[in-house]
């Protein structure tokens, strides 16, 4: 058996309780450096904002860690890589967003680099001079975000200046450019911010923003024409110079208005597509629900009058000249111009006073019979003429000019065709022409030579007449006037003496009387026979007392 052992004896187990862990001093500045990383690093992760990429074309003055995101001159960002595209054909940029401007990066909002540039608006960017290049955005309108961008290759001359956009269709875009300005009543509104060809290649669509709160003055009824330059038009109605400012001489410009005589209209809402006209003239054409076709038929040249050139009725303008062309008589093959024209009878409501305004409003109520049958009475009863005048010497150009010819022949007209024709007179140059060579004619029948040689022989015979007159002349000096002078003189003597016989002083009596009448009676007769003398020879006066013959 073996030996008990003695339990007593065996080693007794005690529990020993762990020691604590002691940091050592020397961890701590490790550990508070880690700490201070860590929330340095937390932090910036919360107040970093979204990096954003954008595609350029070609990235000018763009450096990563320099070049900075600018909306409203605040910088909202930072470059911070910029490299080729996968295909080398453009440059992708990345940019670091402010946490505070992350609500601009949304769906919508544009990226350009500003650069120094110099545009029809004006110069631009010159501050980049100075500060180097940047990227500028126009923030958008939509509600949901995004990262990655396609840059404009041009800044928008428009970013967040209230106002509208609209749309201009015309067929040439002529001299109108990119920041080209925008007139109403000739004050500056808005610019014309792009253009671009229509989908079909058959117009240019132009984009125009009409600044606030002008926007309101574009209505559906607002007319826009090119207000580029100067328009100078000289036709028949003269020479007119028309141009809204220097600016747009320089640069082009567009302007709009509304007809004084359309209805107030709604404005219209943004992008609304309009016409854009080439001039003033056209865009502010008054439409004549009324207006009414008449041809014309004449015999003389056309050259000076174009398609526009107006109708007159009395100095009026009453209508214009819508074709020009040749027609043909198929039965005699004759040949001559035709000029169709129209009349607005609503014309005359703005020429005719107040009283006389019921009459030319019952004249356009007038039914289509009742309009032939007044034409006719004017045509045939009153005169009623068109001819061509004259309405500008410089150019030569012409116009239509209706008038009343009392005398005019009566015509046979088609009352029956459509249009009605209205009958013509020659007149103008035409007619001054064909009198000039009527007079022309007569003068070149004249036997001219014959009258020159019998105006020469009546020169010699008239001045060999004035030599003889003046011989008589002379003779009448000598010899008639002398007699007569030394008779009235004799006669003179008499009376003299005799009142002096009679009322004298010194009178001798009756004897002296005697004496005196007797000379008085021998003076009377002396005149007597002057008298007699003159009666049976009155051409003694020119000729003079003939010499009595000697026995």
């Amino acid at each position: 058996m073996p030996n008990e052992t003695n339990l007593n004896e065996l080693p007794q187990a005690t529990l020993e309780r762990p020691k604590r862990f002691r940091v050592s001093v020397v961890w701590i500045i490790p550990i508070l450096a880690a700490v201070v990383a860590i929330g340095i690093a937390v932090q910036r992760i919360l107040n970093e904002g979204p990096t954003i990429t954008i595609v350029f074309k070609a990235a000018e003055g763009v450096e990563a860690g320099k070049t900075f995101l600018k909306y409203k001159d605040v910088t909202v960002g930072t470059v911070s890589a910029v490299q080729l595209s996968d295909d080398f054909t453009k440059v992708v940029v990345k940019a670091k967003i402010a946490k505070y401007a992350a609500g601009l990066m949304v769906d919508d909002t544009s990226f350009w680099i500003v650069a120094p540039r110099v545009t029809l608006g004006g110069i631009s960017g010159l501050g980049t001079l100075l500060s180097g290049n940047y990227i500028g955005l126009a923030p958008g309108k939509a509600t949901r975000h995004r990262h990655d961008y396609t840059g404009l290759d041009v800044p928008p001359p428009i970013t967040d200046q209230p106002g509208r956009l609209f749309v201009l269709r015309a067929d040439s875009l002529g001299s109108v450019g990119i920041g080209a300005p925008l007139y109403y009543h000739s004050l500056s509104v808005g610019q014309v911010t792009e253009y671009n060809l229509s989908s079909d290649g058959k117009a240019i669509d132009i984009k125009v923003f009409v600044n606030s709160p002008y926007d309101k003055y574009v209505t559906s009824e607002a007319r826009f024409w090119n207000a580029s330059g100067i328009n100078i038009s000289a036709g028949a109605d003269g020479v007119q110079v028309r141009t809204e400012s220097l600016v747009a001489v320089l640069v082009g410009g567009i302007a709009f208005d509304t007809r004084s005589f359309a209805a107030a209209g709604e404005p219209a809402a943004a992008n609304s597509t309009f016409t854009l006209y080439p001039d003033q003239t056209t865009a502010m054409k008054q439409p004549d629900a009324r207006e009414r076709r008449y041809v014309l038929y004449f015999n003389e040249s056309m050259r000076g009058l174009s398609v526009g050139a107006p109708v007159t009725l009395w100095g009026l303008t009453v209508g214009r000249v819508t074709n020009v062309d040749l027609t043909v008589n198929p039965a005699t093959l004759v040949i001559r111009p035709r000029v169709i024209i129209t009349f607005s009878p609503a014309r005359l409501l703005g020429h005719v006073s107040q009283q006389e305004q019921a009459a030319a409003k019952a004249l356009l109520e007038m039914s289509e019979e009742k309009r032939t049958q007044a034409l006719r009475r004017m045509v045939e009863e009153q005169g009623l003429r068109a001819r061509l005048q004259t309405g500008n010497l410089l150019t030569g150009e012409l116009y239509v000019a209706l008038e009343y010819h009392p005398n005019a022949p009566k015509p046979h007209l088609d009352w029956s065709a459509d249009p009605l024709e209205v009958p013509v007179v020659s007149g103008g140059l035409a007619s001054i022409e064909d009198k000039l060579d009527s007079i022309l004619t007569k003068v070149d029948r004249m036997p001219l030579d014959a009258m020159g040689t019998q105006v020469k022989d009546a020169l010699v015979k008239l001045n060999t007449t004035l030599k003889e007159a003046n011989v008589l002349i002379e003779r009448i000096d000598t010899q008639l006037v002398p007699a007569a002078t030394e008779t009235l003189q004799q006669l003179h003597t008499a009376i003299a003496n005799g009142d002096q016989a009679l009322f004298g002083k010194e009178s001798a009596g009756p004897q002296d009387l005697r004496d005196t009448l007797v000379e008085v009676a021998g003076a009377a007769r002396a005149v007597r026979v002057l008298v007699d003398y003159l009666q049976r020879h009155p051409e003694a006066l020119i000729r003079g007392k003939k010499e009595e013959e000697k026995p």
